[in-house]
């Protein structure tokens, strides 16, 4: 009986562990089971917990790259334009036969070579030397585009500062003295004669140069200020005797036959220059190598398109094409300042202090920007 009393505790004992053992390998299950859901949770919420990460550092990175570009422009357009300055003034004159002139304004070259520095282009039409040198010095104009070697000379003379940074032009056949006398054939033909012609110019040099091979001045002539167009007038009217011409008045007088008593060559240089004040120059390099590029780029046009050229000039200065072929002939537009160019600037500087139009002498050296 002891027996088996111990033979059924001992299987009641051996059946509820079973059941304790199944019961727990199921709690286990189960537990993993939600464990390993719960893991997977985790990871997808991992997943897009990792996915909305890489989304947002994909919008910084593109945010960063964005704010990169436009750092980038800004400091691009910065580096391109740092002078402060909104406009450029330039003079625009289209006499005598000033081809260039009149081939970048009607391009737009300086205009579109300056719009990438956020930089407007103006236009001041002085004709006169001595008021396109005020000008720059009061800062109404930047750039003097084509100015009389003399003009530069009697402004540094005068205490301004300028500053020649290249050529634009060379034409001493361009400049000539026309009558209707055939008589004046001598400087001392002209003696006691009524002249007129711009005061410190090209054409006021020659005619200084011309009575000087006589051992003359202009105190032997009877010599009047006067702008090309209304010397042309004076002369056809009668009131004058000799008119100082250039360019277009002066090949119009020709074809009219009006007498010529002499013209530039061996007498001038007839030098044409760029020219800035020195402040603006040392300022602003940046300027002025792009200017120079434009400048340039206005040459290539000419040497590219030579009818085009012609039928611009013909059409603005309101000629034949044959006659601005004609006339073009005399000029010489490099831009490159030669030991020729600054010997006759010199040259100029001597005759303007031999006639009492400056008062000390000047080294015209000076006057020219470093290269």
């Amino acid at each position: 009986m002891k027996k088996w009393i111990a033979v059924l505790t001992a299987a009641a004992m051996g059946a509820a562990v079973l059941s304790g053992c199944g019961s727990s390998q199921k709690e286990e299950a189960g537990a993993e089971t939600e464990a390993g859901t719960s893991g997977t949770e985790v990871s997808t919420s991992g997943t897009e917990a990792g996915a909305a990460g890489e989304t947002e550092g994909t919008a910084e990175s593109v945010s960063e790259e964005s704010g990169s570009e436009e750092a980038g422009q800004e400091e691009s357009k910065s580096a391109e334009n740092t002078s402060g300055l909104d406009k450029l003034v330039f003079t625009y004159v289209t006499a005598p036969l000033n081809v260039p002139s009149i081939v970048e304004k009607d391009q737009g070259i300086f205009a579109d070579a300056f719009s990438d520095m956020g930089i407007d282009v103006e236009y001041a039409e002085i004709t006169s030397g001595a008021d396109q040198t005020q000008a720059l010095a009061s800062g109404d104009v930047q750039v003097l585009y084509a100015v009389g070697s003399s003009s530069v000379i009697l402004s540094a003379a005068n205490g301004a500062d300028i500053k020649v940074i290249n050529m634009y032009s060379r034409s001493p056949g361009a400049f000539c003295m026309y009558t209707k006398d055939e008589s004046l054939t001598t400087p001392e033909s002209l003696a006691g004669k009524t002249i007129a012609g711009p005061v410190g110019t090209n054409l006021h040099e020659l005619l200084a140069a011309y009575l000087a091979s006589a051992d003359m001045t202009i105190d032997d002539v009877n010599y009047v200020n006067m702008s090309i167009p209304d010397a042309m007038a004076g002369l056809e009217g009668g009131s004058l005797d000799v008119a100082l011409l250039a360019g277009a008045t002066a090949y119009q007088a020709e074809q009219s036959g009006y007498h010529m008593i002499a013209d530039g060559e061996g007498l001038i240089d007839a030098d044409i220059a760029v020219a800035v004040t020195g402040e603006f120059y040392e300022e602003h390099p940046e300027i002025i190598e792009k200017l120079e590029e434009a400048q340039e780029a206005v040459i290539d046009f000419m040497d590219s398109n030579p009818d085009e050229t012609m039928e611009i000039v013909a059409e603005a200065l309101d000629l034949d094409v044959t006659a601005v072929e004609d006339m073009y002939a005399d000029y010489d537009f490099s831009l490159e300042v030669t030991d020729k160019d600054r010997e006759g600037f010199q040259k100029t500087a001597d005759f303007m202090l031999e006639a009492d139009m400056i008062e000390n002498e000047i080294d015209t050296d000076t006057l020219f920007a470093a290269e």
